[in-house]
């Protein structure tokens, strides 16, 4: 493992640790002012009714023998900004972030303070990436620093390249709280995001507005801020942002996220490709140049992983070979060390679908295997060679394994072949295998095209996926196609390839179908809309309205009237926001 040495700077921390502890009740702030480990304060933690608690970076200590009141609590809210719909706050002109836990009525009875800190030279481990104008994603656990790396790289972006930076804060946690951004952002422009789930689109914005040659997001998290990152970076503006996710190997078991490193499908491969690899037939392989070509794991503050072809990491992982890894720390007085560790083949990496052919299969027992079948020394040179070749057949053959198929079958009713083995394609695992428990229907789901017996795929994958059309076609399996992802629209689907839809019988209702948790309000919930359609809205020709209910257990009412083909809408402010079913 090749070692080699850099220079660098030493670090600057400023954190404007004065303004949060002027939030606190005096009891509280004498506590934490006169603590030892107050510069390595991480976050103050009140609960309603229990006792303050300092998190610092070594361990976590009372605030004090008072538990906390309602009117402890009014204090801190009282001397922050307001709470925005992520339940967020800030200090005006500083980086700390104070967010709440509400009760059911809405109340605040908790507050999580965290210490934001500028931490200048923090990024001196891949500055030399940041500066060739590559896109570089950061990914790491909570509290590893990715927010703080992100304000020193827009920061190093904007004054020392001189480039017109743009950061999309989503709650006001890189460039500060309040209108004018904190000076640790330097030159770098803010732009504000008004509620969470439209971060994609402010990011559109800023390119199309700004004209921006950088980019900088915290935390994408939803498939919409991935396309939005993946036409961004397609525009030539170089992106730097955080992930959900620890490893690459997190963001490609994460369809949501999968598109930021490429995009992951699986392929069929033909015979001599599939033997030549020496895997099955089936595989996965990267769709797309990733949008993100530099990844950086932040395993601790000062220890990093970096994938300097995030392209190439990820065709290795999904082929079983474990990627080279570059490990960078800095230690205290700012020296930054590299480390180059080759890589390995891995046998048993869940993505790679392969066999490694690094150690043969051997047989374990049998003639052969004890040691006893040995060639006959009276044999002729040419039957020798003969068995010679034999014997590297032999040799080969032990690392060939043979098909493995765990079908089982019983008769139906009418004859039919169950269990039916069924491969869905861009249909919802779990709602199908909802459907599957809660109505007990015959069918096993494959992650295998050629065992399978049917095709289930929505009707938009199936008219752009010329290649899926071709292999049911070549291997004779129906498709069946979805409308979306609704548990009515899959029920139905199932129930068609299963022959149990009789037009002269009306569709069981079951409303576990449409529970998530199966809890009783959910379950009071359906029930309500149910009772409404069948006794109202059906033979009365009627709209009705239901009670308020969550957006959670709204969209499960919706699916449930969907059911019996029927429209429906939400209307009204929350929390008071309701469904309106509406006859046919």
């Amino acid at each position: 493992m090749p070692q080699e040495k850099i220079p660098s700077h030493r670090m600057q921390i400023t954190d404007n640790l004065d303004e949060l502890l002027s939030i606190f009740p005096e009891p509280i702030r004498l506590k934490l002012i006169e603590h030892p480990q107050k510069d390595n304060l991480i976050e103050v933690v009140m609960d309603l009714g229990r006792l303050p608690e300092g998190r610092f970076a070594s361990e976590a200590s009372y605030l004090g023998q008072t538990p906390v009141s309602k009117e402890d609590l009014q204090h801190c809210i009282e001397r922050v900004g307001i709470f925005s719909s992520d339940n967020r706050a800030g200090i005006e002109r500083t980086l700390h972030r104070i967010s709440a836990i509400r009760n059911r009525a809405g109340d605040i009875i908790g507050l999580t303070c965290r210490i934001g800190r500028a931490v200048f030279g923090t990024i001196i481990m891949i500055r030399e990436l940041i500066e060739t104008g590559q896109s570089v994603l950061l990914l790491g656990r909570p509290g590893v620093g990715k927010t703080t790396a992100l304000r020193e790289i827009a920061r190093v972006l904007a004054d020392d390249l001189n480039k017109r930076v743009v950061i999309i804060d989503t709650s006001n946690e890189i460039a500060g709280d309040g209108d004018i951004p904190h000076p640790a952002i330097g030159r770098a422009r803010r732009m504000q995001v008004s509620r969470p789930e439209l971060q994609h689109q402010v990011m559109i914005e800023a390119v199309e507005n700004h004209m921006p040659e950088v980019i900088v997001i915290d935390e994408i998290g939803t498939e919409l801020e991935s396309l939005a990152a993946r036409t961004i970076a397609e525009r030539g503006v170089q992106l730097v942002g955080t992930a959900h996710g620890n490893t690459i190997e997190n963001l490609i078991k994460n369809p949501t996220l999968s598109d930021l490193i490429g995009g992951i499908q699986a392929v069929t491969l033909g015979d001599d490709e599939a033997r030549r690899r020496g895997s099955q037939k089936t595989v996965l392989e990267r769709k797309a140049p990733p949008t993100f070509a530099v990844a950086v794991e932040m395993l601790e503050r000062q220890r990093w992983v970096v994938h300097e072809d995030v392209a190439q990491t990820v065709d290795n992982l999904l082929r079983g070979i474990e990627p080279t890894t570059q490990i960078r720390t800095v230690d205290d007085s700012g020296e930054i060390s590299i480390i180059h560790e080759e890589p390995t083949q891995s046998n048993n990496n869940y993505l790679a679908k392969t066999v490694s052919l690094a150690t043969p299969l051997r047989p374990s027992g049998g003639w052969r295997a004890s040691g006893r079948m040995t060639p006959v020394s009276s044999l002729s040179s040419k039957q020798q060679k003969v068995n010679s070749d034999f014997e590297q057949m032999l040799e080969q053959s032990w690392q060939t394994q043979e098909p493995i198929s765990n079908k089982v079958r019983t008769p139906g009713p009418n004859g039919e072949d169950w269990p039916v083995y069924l491969y869905p394609y861009g249909v919802g695992r779990s709602q199908l295998e909802q459907v599957i428990d809660v109505l007990n229907l015959p069918i096993v789901l494959t992650k295998d095209l050629e065992n399978a017996d049917v095709v289930v795929a929505l009707r938009s994958q199936i008219k752009h996926h010329s290649k899926l059309r071709q292999l049911v076609k070549h291997r004779q399996i129906p498709i069946y196609g979805v409308k979306s992802n609704t548990i009515p629209q899959i029920t139905r689907v199932l129930r068609q390839l299963l022959n149990f839809d009789d037009p002269n019988l009306p569709e069981a209702t079951d409303l576990r179908l449409f529970s998530q948790a199966g809890s009783d309000d959910e379950i009071e919930a359906l029930e309500e809309a149910r009772l409404a359609v069948e006794q109202i809205v059906i033979p009365k020709g009627q709209p009705v309205e239901l009670l308020p209910r969550s957006a959670k257990v709204r969209k499960m009412q919706h699916e449930l009237v969907e059911h019996y083909r029927l429209q429906s809408d939400s209307f009204g402010e929350e929390p008071n926001r309701r469904l309106r079913i509406y006859p046919a």
